[in-house]
């Protein structure tokens, strides 16, 4: 089982400009909205016609600008799961299941698996059910047996927990597992949530308008990003332009100050990060230490939020911001510190106007270059 894509498409103020391979791996797509996620999958499935470029799906071309091949939607055999998923009201959930099998299949094959699907997805005793008679996690399930009753080439879902609450979306991924414990094949999973696609995908690609900026596995896109957007959507909420200054040091102009490195600074480095839950306290001056004012606190169940600003930050390149000016550039010029409130007297916790020193630990630290 294969995919090869290589794509584009032009829109205005915006063109899609893919290049990616997968095999037998769920693959996910990770991104902002509008980041053309869904319309490489809308593309791969023959809903969207990319300007040039070819779609390869196990050694069968779906796509080929330049040989003037396009084959349709059906003829491409594959799934796409939406959020909402699609089930055809008017028919009952045995017919919804069937409803993409081949037409070619006997009546008993067709009714085989059928029964296999409901079987595998619990939801035999349904089978004369509308749509409208079951839950929505039910529905997703027969939404997920009618993809593989279908036997796709290829299996595309499209955020399909983005609407649900934490609770819910956390039983309903269940459901999944069976679905990829059960598929021999490629799978592209689109998310916005890291932790979504770090729990279901073997490789995750990163996509910055229209374009792939990384592929990685999940352990690598949180250890060791490789672009500035892999960096934040990785979950890094202390994200800044750097500077090189030095083997070891790097220069963050809109912190106003200079970092020590245990890993040398690239030459032509773009982007510094350290998670705000690796800042640390500290007692005094020392390497990568600051003196820092607590602007701003917010809370949650189990950790405070800080936002650190650098009291003695060298201003010449980027003056400070007051709050009631530009909140975004507000924002930037401060540090974000992760608290832990568990198993914590309440009263050592840093409050709003609270003045202290902060340490930026060398080896905690990623420097990403595009």
């Amino acid at each position: 089982m294969s995919l090869e894509v290589s794509i584009r498409k032009a829109f205005p103020g915006f063109t899609l400009d893919v290049d990616l391979e997968a095999g037998s791996e769920t693959l996910g797509f990770l991104g902002a909205s509008g980041c053309g996620k869904s319309l490489t999958l809308r593309c791969i499935a023959g809903i969207e016609t990319p300007d040039e470029g070819r779609i390869v799906v196990n050694d069968r071309v779906f796509f080929d600008s330049e040989a003037k091949v396009n084959l349709t939607p059906q003829e491409r055999k594959t799934a796409l799961l939406f959020q909402n998923y699609m089930l055809f009201p008017n028919l009952t959930i045995e017919q919804n299941v069937g409803a993409g099998i081949d037409k070619r299949a006997s009546k008993q094959e067709r009714a085989r698996i059928v029964s296999e699907e409901l079987r595998r997805f619990g939801l035999e005793g349904f089978e004369g059910r509308y749509p409208a008679q079951l839950s929505g996690g039910q529905q997703q399930r027969v939404a997920l047996a009618r993809m593989l009753a279908a036997r796709p080439d290829i299996l595309m879902l499209d955020e399909p927990f983005s609407a649900l609450d934490a609770h819910l979306k956390s039983v309903l991924e269940q459901n999944l597992v069976s679905l990829f414990d059960a598929y021999e094949g490629t799978i592209l999973y689109v998310s916005h949530d890291i932790d979504e696609a770090l729990r279901f995908c073997d490789r995750i690609a990163v996509v910055e308008a229209g374009r792939i900026m990384e592929v990685d596995t999940g352990d690598d896109l949180v250890n060791h990003p490789r672009s500035t957007a892999g960096l934040k959507l990785s979950g890094c909420k202390n994200a800044t332009p750097a500077v090189r200054e030095s083997d070891h040091e790097a220069w963050l102009p809109k912190w106003g100050i200079r970092v020590r490195t245990a890993e040398p600074v690239p030459a032509d480095i773009k982007t510094f990060g350290v998670r705000a839950r690796y800042i640390e306290r500290a007692e005094g001056p020392g390497p990568n230490c600051f003196r820092a004012r607590v602007d701003r606190v917010s809370d949650s169940r189990f950790e405070r939020t800080v936002l650190l600003g650098f009291l003695d930050r060298d201003d010449s390149e980027n003056p400070r911001v007051k709050r009631t000016d530009d909140e975004m550039k507000y924002l930037h010029q401060h540090l974000f510190w992760r608290v832990s409130r568990v198993d914590v007297d309440p009263t050592t916790l840093p409050r709003e106007g609270d003045e202290l020193w902060i340490r930026i630990p060398e080896d905690r630290i990623y420097l990403v270059c595009c």
